[in-house]
């Protein structure tokens, strides 16, 4: 038996709830998630899986309960007691984010996109751009920094979105049906992308899918219905796909 001590939670929610008039989405959650895991999060429609997403993120507060970030720094922040200025800072700084239609800016390249966040957090645009295209090659996408959205495919936005979350080096990217509008062959490309760049970097991914292959992927499943964790496993990860080209 191994009696090493585990490495203390770099995200920790105690007592969650939320309701949305007679609605409870969120009915008492606790979870703890530590650093180097990958989280699948998976329930039905109405469950409250979403809901968990925002407020672990500080989108959204509870009407009850509190959520820790243990940053890699040493820093810890309690983000259910702090004002939407400051979480929406944390936000910036310390998270990413990747969704499923991947929420690029169309006015701008995907150079500039990934760049944007770094800019906001004080960068020089010069530095910025620069991180930028190393995290652009990193995923496949060298030589189309210069393209907008619309000019890339649903997969290659979704990479450029990876990018932009990962630019900021945050504790933890939160990911919601990051998947969900493309093919198969595509999705596992992507999917690759997200955890190669998260998890094998020591970061932490919690990923928010209907999706039993994206599931089938991560390190823990967690099940929620009702608004309460119905189940919360630790499961070894299936190897996506190769990281290959995506469409």
């Amino acid at each position: 038996m191994n009696d090493a001590p585990l490495t203390p939670p770099v995200l920790t929610a105690r007592g969650l709830t939320k309701s949305y008039g007679p609605t409870r989405a969120l009915a008492g959650v606790d979870l703890a998630i530590r650093p180097g895991e990958s989280v699948a999060v998976m329930g039905p429609s109405g469950s409250g899986k979403t809901t968990l997403l925002h407020v672990l993120s500080g989108i959204i507060v509870p009407d009850a309960g509190q959520v820790t970030l243990a940053g890699a720094d040493g820093t810890r922040h309690e983000l259910t007691g702090l004002n939407e200025e400051h979480r929406a800072r944390l936000r910036r700084e310390r998270l990413g984010f990747v969704f499923q239609e991947g929420l690029l800016l169309p006015e701008l390249t995907a150079r500039e996109n990934v760049a944007m966040p770094l800019m906001l957090n004080g960068a020089h645009r010069k530095a910025a751009e620069q991180t930028a295209a190393r995290w652009l090659e990193s995923l496949g996408l060298a030589g189309m920094g210069d393209r907008r959205p619309g000019e890339l495919s649903g997969g290659q936005r979704q990479r450029v979105a990876i990018a932009r979350a990962q630019a900021v080096e945050p504790d933890v990217v939160f990911a919601d049906e990051p998947t969900g509008a493309l093919d198969s062959d595509t999705s596992d490309a992507v999917l690759a992308s997200l955890i190669s760049s998260t998890v094998s970097r020591g970061r932490t991914l919690v990923v928010v899918t209907h999706d039993p292959s994206v599931a089938a992927a991560c390190s823990r499943l967690v099940r929620v219905r009702d608004g309460r964790i119905e189940s919360d496993t630790a499961q070894r990860p299936a190897q996506p796909a190769s990281e290959g080209t995506v469409r």
